[in-house]
């Protein structure tokens, strides 16, 4: 967990798997506020709302100063994101994308995020590297899930359950 030698960028796993990629961004982009999952000091897990960008290769989350799903953050950057069901009727499926998270503290890169994004400072900006995405959906028919899977070298893996 954590290897910068496998971490994967949104723009690379959008290029691995195009049409999936597309309906998870839709679902990412069709509300504003998503479910983040990090890990306490004692290992537990704490859920916290939060906001998501694309920004270049990647996608991005920001943070309030200091904000304990930051600092949670910095200390293990596992993380599990649950984007926004809305309504609940399952519309454009259920996505959700896990991997490790990595604080930008370069100057330069920061800039390009706050000149695009302009948010209130000081803040926190992680990349989310991937490690894998899941989709889960109702089949045309509306008689079976159909959940896709894709992990960094590996095709997308689609499986309905009636």
């Amino acid at each position: 967990m954590g290897d910068n030698a496998r971490m994967t960028t949104w723009e690379e796993f959008s290029s691995a798997a195009p049409e999936l990629a597309a309906s998870v961004r839709a679902r990412f982009e069709a509300t504003k506020h998503h479910v983040l999952a990090t890990l306490r000091r004692d290992g537990s897990p704490r859920v916290s709302g939060t906001e998501v960008r694309f920004h270049g290769p990647d996608l991005v989350l920001g943070s309030m100063w200091q904000a304990v799903k930051a600092r949670d953050l910095q200390r293990d950057g596992r993380f599990a994101l649950h984007a926004n069901p809305g309504d609940g009727s399952m519309e454009g499926g259920d996505a959700k994308v896990s991997g490790t998270a990595v604080e930008v503290t370069d100057p330069v890169e920061r800039r390009g995020f706050i000149d695009a994004e302009q948010p209130p400072e000081p803040f926190h900006l992680f990349r989310l590297h991937i490690d894998e995405v899941v989709r889960v959906s109702l089949r045309d028919d509306q008689q079976a899930l159909v959940i896709e899977t894709w992990r960094p070298g590996a095709p997308v893996k689609r499986v309905e359950r009636a």
